[in-house]
């Protein structure tokens, strides 16, 4: 009788980093097969990317090249300092993160806390940003070895790296808590207020930073790069300049501090990730509720629609209001909106008037630094614009349930003009709050009318080109808890949507601005209703125009917004 042969058990292979960074590639290789419009987004990231870090590495490299050590620190301290900021808060309000590997897709699997942090960090290592961040901080490396030979270059490229890690730990670490306390109804107002905010500051740190550099104290910035150097924004960019000016000693503290950094914000990350691989919290036990079919209809519709007719148009205004309001993406853009809405017109008109004086002066000749009704309007044509821009993808959001409204043949006017409806029912308000605050601080209530009339104007137009937008240039988002979570490519073309509609919403708000030119004082009385009549009549047609585009292209739409898994 003969015995059976059995092959001998392979052992079970140990997950490691680099399984995870090669799943991704073969996501990557998968999700490029035969979408060619993905292969020309992913290349104009590249030559984006390569652009910026060119002018990173000779910004960065500049006082090494020039021979000018009294500036290699504050470059060094300043440029890695914003380079941190920037990782850190860009992804919650412009790219998003990549997530071609969804954390939840791992939720089932056993792998322990510690393999998921370290792969997913490994494989979110493997991006063009990475790239560019890396060539463009290679040019401290030039600084340090052109002050203080090989040994501080070494150094440098040392905390290069170390900063280059410092700066995905902290976007992955931020968004992926962020996420988590937007999911919590009760968190979810003051976390989202208080990260929008710091979002919100880019803008105005630019325009503080642009006017503290024209009337600058170098002895007192020097002082202020030495304090910024010993925290984690600028320690890891400063080593080698340490190195380069003979305190060695310094180098390997500020390198301490950034391992230190970096094991904080994986810390973080895994315990934030743990509850966005669960999901979403149960929002607490159902309501047992009875009555009647109209009860059940009505409870439906949310107060603040309750004027709607309970037809197609009211169902669909309905729907788009809940989904506002409850989805963690969407929400995060209406509170970014709300905020950068009332910084960058403050800013630009108390800093930007204040800034122009100080240069005029320098110059020899007179500016009052005062605001006007022509630079108010264009702020605000700006913050109207920016307001509809999170409309560019707005089928996006429905991903594969935008199917329900293609099978019941809904038509495309009734469809865009329901959804400018439910976004205008929250967008609006914050508008005249906007109008208000910046009439406040600037001290001219009178121009209230002219703000409010060049807010709406801009609005309206930009309602019009987003229809369009969205209709042409949806894209699909990752099925995903994270709002921030953005597919490889998926960056770029957001970049570049959001680009494109706003140079486009702008220049058909020009009129507006001609006027607040010629009309003078007048204008003043004129602003808002004619602000009001062409914003209406701007999104009235859009939503006509755009409306025949989405009839026709209906299947090819849903296509393009369903996730491909």
């Amino acid at each position: 009788m003969a015995v059976p042969v059995t092959a001998p058990e392979r052992p079970a292979r140990r997950v490691s980093a680099r399984h995870f960074v090669r799943l991704k590639l073969r996501v990557l290789g998968n999700n490029f097969r035969g979408q060619g419009w993905r292969i020309a987004l992913f290349i104009v990231g590249v030559v984006i990317g390569l652009w910026a870090a060119t002018g990173g590495f000779f910004a960065l490299a500049a006082p090494g090249l020039a021979d000018e050590p009294r500036y290699a620190l504050m470059v060094a301290a300043f440029g890695g300092g914003l380079l941190v900021l920037g990782w850190l808060l860009l992804p919650l309000v412009f790219f998003g993160v990549d997530e071609t590997l969804d954390p939840a897709r791992f939720a089932l699997l056993p792998l322990s806390r510690r393999t998921l942090v370290t792969g997913l960090y490994a494989a979110a290592l493997v991006s063009v940003p990475v790239l560019a961040t890396l060539i463009a901080v290679a040019g401290l490396v030039v600084t340090a070895g052109a002050l203080g030979g090989w040994a501080a270059a070494l150094v440098a490229a040392v905390g290069a790296v170390a900063g280059l890690l410092l700066c995905v730990a902290s976007a992955r670490a931020v968004t992926s808590a962020f996420a988590t306390m937007l999911r919590s109804r009760r968190v979810r107002d003051l976390a989202a207020v208080l990260l929008a905010s710091l979002a919100a500051l880019l803008g105005p740190l630019q325009i503080v930073v642009v006017a503290a550099v024209s009337r600058a104290d170098w002895d007192r910035l020097t002082g202020v790069a030495r304090v910024v150097g010993w925290t984690p924004f600028g320690a890891p960019w400063t080593a080698g300049i340490d190195v380069a000016e003979g305190r060695a000693w310094a180098a390997v503290l500020k390198l301490l501090i950034t391992v230190l950094a970096i094991g904080a914000l994986l810390y973080w990350w895994s315990r934030s990730l743990e509850s966005a691989m669960v999901g979403a919290a149960n929002a607490g036990p159902a309501r047992n509720q009875r009555g009647t079919v109209g009860t059940a209809v009505a409870q439906l519709f949310p107060r603040a629609v309750g004027w709607a007719r309970r037809d197609r148009f009211g169902a669909l205004v309905a729907r788009e209001c809940r989904y506002w309001w409850r989805d963690a993406r969407r929400r995060a853009n209406l509170i970014t909106i709300a905020v950068v809405g009332i910084f960058v017109p403050v800013m630009v008109n108390l800093g930007g008037a204040r800034f122009a004086a100080g240069a005029g002066a320098e110059a020899g000749f007179s500016v009052t630094g005062e605001s006007s009704p022509v630079l108010v309007s264009l702020s605000m044509i700006f913050v109207g614009v920016l307001a509809t821009v999170t409309l560019a993808n707005q089928f996006g959001f429905d991903g594969n349930a935008y199917a329900a409204n293609v099978v019941a043949g809904v038509p495309g006017r009734l469809e865009l003009r329901a959804r400018m409806t439910a976004f205008s029912i929250y967008v609006v308000p914050l508008l005249g709050v906007v109008a208000i605050v910046v009439a406040t601080v600037l001290g001219h209530p009178g121009w209230l009318g002219a703000m409010a009339g060049a807010l709406l104007a801009a609005y309206g137009t930009g309602l019009a080109i987003n229809g369009f937008v969205s209709v042409l240039g949806g894209y699909a988002l990752p099925e995903t808890s994270n709002p921030f979570a953005m597919n490889t490519g998926a960056g770029v073309a957001k970049s570049l949507f959001t680009l494109v509609s706003m140079i486009a919403s702008a220049v058909a708000a020009v009129p507006i601005l001609v006027a607040a030119a010629l009309l003078g004082e007048v204008w003043l009385w004129l602003a808002l209703p004619v602000g009001l009549a062409y914003g209406l009549g701007a999104a009235l047609l859009g939503a006509y125009l755009a409306g025949d585009a989405l009839d026709r292209r209906q299947p090819e739409l849903l296509a393009v917004v369903t996730p491909r898994r």
